[in-house]
């Protein structure tokens, strides 16, 4: 009995790159110097992901600048003050605002991962953003000669491409980030909002085969950024149920940082279907502290407890560094606590092994 265990996606950026960042957007930095710095931290992330043993890796959205923004960064039809998302300990990140149509990406990611796939063997996943966070870039006053549903139709057709050009590339997995998803509760909480995006996902979903929504996955958290996130306090369970109904064959669900992580498996057991595994969060990306093995492998018997052995999957609860310039944690905690996570898992697994019945319940 094997448990298969994932990464999200991001791992923090190396200081030098941080300040070249920094250093570019002031002029003082060419874009060439910039690319070799990519690429340096690229390189490096590569190797120490290999070193942790995780089986599946990703190219740590070195090069990206934010989870959200890879689409987007140096579009010319983009406002700055777009709607303004805010944080439990008062900080605040801000989306862009589409100005003009018609709307298409700048960057697809497959344009990371083929940077990424000549410099590892191992499996490499592939995180996109999703259509329903990009859907919040059209301003709700509209804009003139562009509607909404164009919009729309632009931004399906733009995400299909992204994901499909990831599977196609090589991608062992494609993730779609999902963080907007509690969000949604707190935007609105008569779930209408949560409702458009799932639909609006599962429209852009439809454009795959069965097969290929096995290789694809969704991912979601309360957002965490710097220490704190924007939804934690949205109750979980008014979220999952409908989670499931995305067109997907994987769920990438932070449970580790949840205050009640048994009431969201069990919303979890009573959700899943045939055919869908469930990754739970068993690394507080959070947290400073790395966790044990052994903390890990508890982490994944209690949520075998709920979940069939066969559809149970062990992942980070979200990014470590989503955004570019978020440089609360360190990449040193980060592959420990990756590390950890797959020791873990293999500890779990080997218990289950053991265990009379493998587990609580069959798969």
């Amino acid at each position: 009995m094997s448990i298969p265990t994932e990464p999200i996606g991001s791992i923090p950026r190396p200081q030098y790159l941080v300040k070249a960042v920094d250093e570019f957007g002031a002029g003082r930095l060419d874009q060439t110097s910039l690319d070799k710095l990519y690429a340096r931290a690229l390189y490096d992330t590569i190797r120490r992901f290999e070193a942790t043993g995780s089986p599946v890796i990703t190219d740590g959205e070195q090069a990206k600048p934010s989870f959200v923004a890879y689409p987007l960064h140096g579009l010319e039809t983009m406002a700055s003050d777009g709607l303004i998302i805010t944080f439990a300990d008062g900080h605040t990140r801000q989306l862009p605002r589409l100005t003009v149509g018609p709307f298409s990406y700048r960057r697809r990611a497959d344009h990371y991962l083929k940077l990424a796939l000549p410099l590892t063997n191992i499996p490499l996943k592939q995180a996109v953003i999703s259509a329903s966070a990009l859907s919040l870039l059209y301003p709700p006053q509209g804009i003139d000669g562009y509607s909404k549903d164009a919009f729309l139709e632009d931004l399906v057709a733009e995400a299909v491409a992204d994901i499909r050009g990831c599977l196609e590339g090589g991608a062992h997995k494609v993730q779609i980030d999902f963080t907007e998803g509690r969000l949604a509760l707190k935007l609105d909480p008569s779930k209408r909002l949560l409702r458009q995006f799932i639909d609006l996902n599962n429209r852009v979903l439809e454009h795959f085969t069965t097969e290929q929504q096995q290789r694809i996955g969704i991912h979601t958290c309360p957002g965490g950024d710097r220490d704190s996130t924007h939804s934690a306090d949205v109750d979980y369970a008014e979220l999952l149920p409908s989670l499931f109904d995305l067109k997907v064959g994987n769920f990438y669900v932070q449970l580790a940082s949840e205050r009640n992580p048994e009431r969201a498996l069990r919303v979890i057991s009573e959700s899943i279907a045939p055919g869908q595994r469930v990754f739970v969060g068993v690394i507080d990306v959070l947290s400073k502290s790395v966790e044990t093995p052994e903390q890990v492998r508890d982490r994944v018997l209690k949520a075998a407890e709920y979940l069939p052995v066969g559809q149970l999957g062990t992942t980070d609860d979200c990014g470590f560094s989503p955004f570019g310039d978020d440089t609360s944690r360190g990449r040193d905690v980060a592959f420990a606590k990756i590390h950890a996570r797959v020791v873990g898992t293999q500890l779990a697994a080997e218990a289950l092994r053991q265990s009379p019945c493998g587990g609580a319940r069959p798969a």
